[in-house]
């Protein structure tokens, strides 16, 4: 995997998480990736604590060591460093930024026409909120993300991390690799305009296509799904659980290994219409016999059903899956969570009779 980017040459004078995010990307799939600090350093570096030690061998807040491996840091002001700068980008194929739209220009020049620039922003160059800053919790809260996520009836809820941000960070990533595949083929480069407005409202797939088809807005439901049941939470006698129902075959599943058939208003829950427009009633009987069941228990009856339990972020890093997967690894010697790309080689055909 690591070779796939290299001869690409990235310089990244983004900070937070978003542009950082996309950039490590780059640099797992092998991109020479510089990131440019300027000398107080990225803010994330002191967002803690929990503060450990960094890839420097200082101390630094874990936050930033989630989206800064493989890179190179080099440290200058760019208010007092331009030409130093601009000569490293004059050597680039990609430049990364984040920079309210127009700042890198107004502190840098004009961009060479031959380097692809993305530029991330919280709303994007153009429309009457530009200039306008913004974090994952101001953009998750005028998106309409906190509006559904949480409790029926209690306070707004963000995701428990910066889901817009690490979305956003996808998105550039994507965006530059189709621009660095464009400038192979036509030698042209492209200037990558993204937002977190954008990704955010693009995100909300199914809720955002259900408001507009029925005109009403969804509303928070927990761990449930607007669309599908039984698909949430549930209080097994040992802990929380899930169960995620998606098909008529699953549910006939669920109904014989939970030992459901003598329910009520089991016929018309055969299929899934039936199942969301009685979603009071499947729920409350599902519950009923989770509640009599440990969660280990739970998982080998289901066996073939979409299930797990809710496990802690500890308790998913241990699991089995993570460790056959390397989900954890070391950069410079600090334990830091791994690229998610695999890259498969082809076996060859044994024609061999």
């Amino acid at each position: 995997m690591g070779g796939i980017l290299e001869g690409v040459k990235v310089v990244d004078v983004s900070r937070i998480l978003a542009g950082p995010y996309a950039t490590q990307m780059l640099a797992d799939l092998g991109a020479e990736v510089t990131k440019i600090e300027a000398p107080w350093g990225d803010d994330t570096r002191g967002w803690g604590p929990p503060f450990t030690k960094g890839f420097d061998g200082k101390e630094v807040a874990a936050y930033f060591l989630s989206c800064n491996r493989n890179k190179t840091i080099a440290t200058f002001d760019l208010k007092h460093d331009a030409d130093s700068v601009r000569a490293m980008i004059a050597e680039a194929d990609v430049v990364v930024e984040n920079f309210k739209p127009g700042t890198l220009e107004r502190l840098l020049g004009p961009m060479p026409s031959d380097v692809i620039v993305c530029s991330i922003s919280a709303y994007g160059a153009t429309g009457p909120r530009r200039d306008e800053p913004g974090y994952d919790v101001a953009l998750q809260a005028r998106s309409g993300i906190m509006s559904i996520t949480g409790e029926a009836h209690a306070a707004p809820v963000k995701v428990g991390v910066a889901w817009i941000d690490v979305i956003t960070g996808l998105n550039a990533a994507n965006a530059i690799l189709a621009a660095l595949f464009k400038k192979e083929r036509t030698g042209k480069a492209t200037h990558i305009d993204i937002s977190l407005w954008d990704c955010a409202l693009a995100a909300l797939v199914n809720q955002a296509h259900n408001a507009m088809a029925s005109g009403k807005n969804p509303v928070a439901m927990g761990s449930a799904h607007p669309n599908l049941v039984p698909y949430k939470a549930f209080e097994a006698n040992d802990g929380w659980f899930v169960l995620g129902v998606g098909s008529d075959a699953q549910w006939s599943t669920v109904v014989e290994r939970l030992g459901l058939e003598g329910a009520a208003g089991l016929e018309q829950w055969a299929t899934n219409k039936g199942r969301v427009l009685n979603r009071e009633a499947v729920e409350t009987c599902v519950a009923a016999a989770i509640a009599q069941h440990g969660r280990g228990e739970l998982e080998t009856m289901l066996h073939g059903v979409p299930c797990a339990p809710v496990n802690t972020v500890l308790e998913a890093l241990a699991d089995p899956q993570s460790v056959a997967r390397g989900a954890v690894t070391q950069h410079k010697g600090v334990d830091v969570l791994a690229s998610p790309l695999r890259f498969m080689t082809p076996q060859k055909e044994n024609n061999d009779v």
